[in-house]
């Protein structure tokens, strides 16, 4: 029996790239297994040293433009938070605490990037939680405990020996891919698992280092 595909997808609710890629995994096919893995990208940022596109001034009127733009294109409904970076703590570890489902990681990305709205506005934070059956006290509850602390760290760990380097991320086969835009280049590889071994993909893989900045 053939083994069934499987995508480890990779996400934090700050990222608008990672909503917009929530909102489109529906495009791959239905017998794809998708494992969410909630992480924490300024874990990634500070391996990596390097910053996210909102905290890069000349890049967040295009960083912000695009997203509207991406989100416009592809018909999935954008209403900005009040600020951001922001920090997706609470809404990863409740996440986390609720077992990563997707209908809760959804109703997490759709709170934030559909409607706009922040963890630290207390009125809109208790109506989510109503909406998902809970009250703030076992919220509270749940994103303080310390094993649901220690497993997002894990799992950011984790990712970070896989390779992931940015958010939305993806494990396909052992093969790392990035951004809402490689969706297309996933559904590639997922159809052809030979894509790699390509004259072009050889080429690409073996460029060498030059100049290194200190």
């Amino acid at each position: 029996m053939a083994s069934v595909k499987k995508i480890v997808w990779y996400y934090d609710f700050i990222s608008p790239y990672a909503y917009l890629a929530s909102q489109a995994l529906g495009r791959f096919p239905s017998d794809i297994k998708i494992e969410y893995r909630p992480i924490l990208f300024a874990g990634i940022l500070k391996q990596w040293d390097t910053r996210g596109p909102g905290e890069i001034a000349p890049m967040r009127k295009f960083t912000y433009r695009q997203i509207a733009w991406l989100a416009q294109k592809n018909a999935i409904p954008l209403k900005f938070p009040p600020i951001h970076p922001f920090n997706p703590l609470k809404l990863l570890r409740l996440n986390i605490a609720l077992g990563a489902r997707p209908d809760v990681t959804d109703r997490l990305f759709r709170f934030v990037w559909a409607e706009g709205k922040s963890s630290d506005d207390h009125n809109a934070w208790c109506e989510l939680l109503s909406d998902l059956g809970l009250t703030p006290g076992q919220a509270e509850t749940l994103v303080s405990d310390p094993e649901v602390k220690a497993k997002l760290i894990s799992e950011t760990d984790s990712a970070l020996d896989k390779g992931i380097f940015g958010v939305p991320g993806f494990m396909v086969d052992g093969e790392v891919f990035w951004g809402f835009d490689s969706m297309p280049f996933i559904a590639n590889f997922l159809q052809d698992p030979a894509l790699f071994t390509q004259a072009t993909m050889q080429q690409a893989d073996g460029v060498g280092e030059g100049i290194t900045r200190k």
